[in-house]
């Protein structure tokens, strides 16, 4: 399953190495063999065999200490043209979210050799009048693979990692994690706290094909579901419905999960492909988005899931992450392999708005700003964070 035009690299490593290796190449322009050689068939591909033999190798890494080498000054922010752009050499963005609450703060989470070995690091993030300045960093002893913000507390987030652990930090503590909740199995992929009131519950997602449920005040999961028959890459909560929560898995569906009934309520054969990312629709209760290992973007109507109701085509390798804009019901953005993000208006004629190409590696980090109308964040494993103004967002959808 993967694009067209794929680069093949041989590694001698682990079994567990190997395994993430083949999940993080999902779909781009990297293929994962144990037994083949090295050889470049696509031009545009900025990877090299060293590199990628240095992160994939079965050899100890070194882990740095608790603050990256950018806490003195090795962290270089700048402003590039429209966007503000924070340099964090050494580690590689996978997941990025703006605070509910202070505007403009971020929440970055990434790893160390792609996520593959080594470490990771939560960076939070303030706009400054240079660019981007850090306001906090921590350290875990496995790659971030996602990032969710409290509902209730300005201070507080929850990310998820390789090692099957989440962890609870809070931004006001240069220490931390204040809490680590471990019981997954394998690499959590996927971690989203509620945002319907009365609610204060995280899910999470993961490789050992289980979601589970948190109270972040109780030091065990309250629930486990299971279904899915593959990986677990995405878990989001609806925006609309109490205890109700989409995942999106390899195992090409995408399913809608009810905690009241502990149970799945709908099924939905989405893609004809991994699928790596889902949304929900923040005006639409009915509405959700998928993106795939295929390059599409299929929107899903859970009152008729028979086909999608939209499906919108441009991306050229998988699609990491999608999300819908908070302040147009018809506008959402995708981040891809392809080293792109693309703004789409589906209820338009030619749907896609603007092609951002910012990035010179997998872009895998994607959230739109909740308090300014034009302003979006991402991140990549160029080792790049930057919030920007596209112009689409800036004209009226």
């Amino acid at each position: 399953m993967f694009a067209a035009g794929a680069i093949q690299f041989g590694f001698t490593q682990n079994k567990n190495g190997l395994r993430r290796s083949q999940r993080l190449f999902l779909g781009g322009p990297i293929r994962i063999s144990n037994t083949g050689h090295g050889s470049r068939t696509s031009a545009r591909s900025s990877w090299s065999l060293q590199r990628l033999r240095c992160a994939s190798d079965s050899v100890q890494l070194p882990r740095p200490g608790r603050r990256g080498p950018w806490a003195a000054g090795g962290m270089n922010a700048v402003c590039g043209g429209a966007a503000r752009t924070l340099r964090v050499p050494g580690r590689h963005g996978y997941a990025a979210e703006f605070s509910p609450y202070l505007p403009g703060r971020l929440a970055c989470a990434a790893a160390q050799h792609y996520g593959i070995a080594g470490c990771g690091t939560l960076l939070i993030l303030d706009p400054n009048e240079s660019g981007l300045r850090l306001f906090r960093s921590f350290d875990w002893s496995d790659g971030l693979f996602d990032v969710t913000w409290s509902e209730n507390n300005e201070h507080v987030l929850v990310t998820c990692s390789g090692d099957g652990s989440l962890q609870l930090w809070d931004t006001a503590k240069a220490a931390g994690p204040l809490q680590v909740y471990k019981e997954h199995t394998q690499e959590v992929y996927s971690v989203d706290w509620s945002q319907t009131r009365g609610e204060q519950l995280v899910v999470s997602g993961s490789w050992d094909q289980t979601v589970k449920l948190w109270d972040p005040t109780v030091g065990k999961s309250l629930c486990t579901f299971r279904g899915h028959e593959n990986v677990i890459y995405s878990t989001i909560w609806s925006p609309h419905i109490p205890g109700c929560f989409a995942s999106a898995s390899g195992d090409q569906t995408l399913r809608i999960w009810d905690v009241k009934a502990a149970g799945v309520r709908i099924v939905i054969p989405a893609h004809q492909a991994e699928i790596l990312s889902c949304d929900w629709c923040k005006y639409n209760e009915n509405l959700l988005v998928t993106g795939a290992v295929d390059c599409s973007l299929r929107g899903w109507d859970l009152r008729n899931v028979r086909q999608p109701v939209f499906e919108l085509l441009g991306h050229t390798y998988a699609i990491r992450r999608v999300k819908f804009s908070p302040f147009h019901a018809s506008v959402l953005a995708s981040c891809s392999y392809d080293f792109t993000v693309r703004f789409w208006n589906f209820s338009k004629p030619d749907p896609l708005l603007e092609t951002v190409e910012h990035h010179t590696e997998f872009t895998c980090g994607l959230d739109f700003s909740l308090q300014s109308p034009t302003q979006v964040a991402d991140c990549s494993w160029d080792e790049t964070i930057k919030i920007y103004d596209p112009a689409c967002l800036t004209i009226p959808a």
